[in-house]
């Protein structure tokens, strides 16, 4: 008999049927009747299904001791309709397999809530618990639901470097990597020579494919990444991982309004489909996790979002009774509470804060006829803060030559990154998502 997952057995419930479910049981009573009752869950949804053994199987005297929470087992039956609460249907058991059993006095996962706190010591075994296997679910259905949304648009997906030499975002807060003998390594004029490193020069693991992918967007128009990237911040913060996902489309002939508006459509495309797809697990977060994240994801599906100058926020800030921790003037960083204060307080709504001071964005972002700010934007959502972060890239070549030595960067590293506005230069855009960010809501 071919096995059926639980998720395809509830979503297609035929009484009278014979199934064969394979899971791990999440719980066990026994009855006074002969009889024990099963909580079995594989993974493919959060429900789990009931099954009833018979104690008069002829193989469940020799695996009864093994059946306990947490062991992994077979189970072939009919499915009935249920006489009990909780439950349309059940298995009633004709035979009982045993995989592979859990120690019941040892086994760490027992029918009652843990805290994170425990399960970040219990990492290898947190998946089978209810939060991670949902988290887990959403985060697959997202992945798919990004390249649906640009395959369906006619990006090309494509994959940039892990190991690079460049530093997209000017700050150096880089893994290095290096196959040198760090105890003793090589050097010249007392600097370390790169020269005798692996690749003949320094390399660190990628903080972002925008600059490769900005390559390719000169070439097919309308490119995305999505992959692996890597930030040494010493940050402590729920918002700064060291290792996560980043989605970073890049589009030529867009300008920011362009930007913004494939941004936004993003956002609303992803949410609408996780919550199409995934509801119940969804559903299992809103009442265990955050009881407002399915008003706050259906909010932002149901309104346009606000955009506004950064110069306009900044106003807007410094008119405010509100008492913030960090002082707000022209020039200044958001930071978290200023955002959330704009998001949640003044529009109510996700908003969409541009044209940025170029002294605190990077060097690629086009320069306005200002002279000050630049075509940058970041999207903010209310509980949450910025969660899209994007530009127009400067195309042209003498304004992105200054503005990589006014950061200090050596243009000679960039040299290929100059080639792009010699030869065919054309005005583009992009943004990035790391994917991280979608579970603090």
């Amino acid at each position: 008999m071919k096995r059926i997952k639980i998720k395809e057995l509830l979503n297609n419930m035929q009484g009278e049927e014979s199934v064969l479910v394979n899971g791990w049981v999440r719980t066990r009573r026994d009855s006074k009747g002969g009889f024990s009752f099963l909580e079995i869950n594989d993974g493919s949804c959060q429900a789990n299904i009931q099954a009833i053994v018979e104690h008069s199987l002829k193989e469940f005297a020799g695996v009864d001791k093994k059946i306990t929470t947490g062991s992994c087992i077979a189970i072939s039956g009919q499915l009935v309709a249920s006489e009990g609460k909780g439950q349309k249907m059940e298995i009633q058991a004709t035979a009982i397999e045993v995989y592979g059993s859990a120690d019941v006095e040892t086994y760490p996962l027992q029918k009652k809530r843990h805290s994170f706190e425990y399960l970040r010591e219990i990492a290898h075994l947190r998946p089978r618990t209810n939060t991670f296997g949902s988290v887990m679910r959403v985060r697959s259905r997202l992945a798919y639901a990004i390249h649906q949304f640009f395959n369906d648009r006619g990006f090309v997906y494509l994959n940039t470097p892990i190991v690079t030499t460049s530093d997209c975002e000017g700050a150096g807060e880089m893994f290095q990597v290096t196959t040198l003998d760090l105890t003793n390594p090589p050097k010249v004029d007392g600097k370390i020579d790169y020269g005798q490193d692996f690749f003949g020069e320094k390399t660190s693991l990628t903080v972002s494919g925008q600059l490769e992918g900005e390559i390719y967007a000169l070439a097919l128009s309308e490119i995305y990444t999505f992959g692996p990237t890597f930030r040494a911040e010493n940050s402590n913060t729920s918002r700064h991982l060291s290792e996560f996902w980043m989605v970073e489309p890049e589009m030529a002939f867009y300008d920011l309004d362009d930007d913004m508006d494939l941004a936004e459509e993003f956002i609303k495309y992803l949410l609408a489909d996780v919550l199409e797809n995934c509801y119940e697990d969804m559903e299992f977060f809103n009442q265990r996790i955050d009881k407002t994240i399915l008003k706050t994801l259906q909010h932002i599906l149901d309104n346009q979002f606000e955009r506004l100058t950064y110069t306009d926020a900044i106003d807007r800030l410094q008119k405010s009774t509100e008492k913030f921790t960090y002082s707000v003037e022209w020039g200044c960083a958001l930071q978290a509470e200023h955002e959330r204060y704009l998001s949640e307080k003044v529009f109510k709504k996700p908003i969409i804060v541009y044209n940025y001071p170029e002294k605190i964005k990077s060097f690629y972002m086009k320069l306005n006829e200002d002279g000050k700010t630049v075509r940058a934007m970041d999207v903010l959502l209310p509980k949450l803060g910025e969660i899209i972060g994007g530009s127009q890239r400067e195309e042209n070549y003498d304004i992105l030559l200054k503005r990589l030595k006014d950061s200090n960067l050596d243009p000679e590293e960039y040299w290929w990154y100059l080639d792009l506005r010699r030869f065919g230069s054309a005005p583009h855009s992009g943004f990035g998502l790391g994917s991280n960010v979608w579970f603090s809501l």
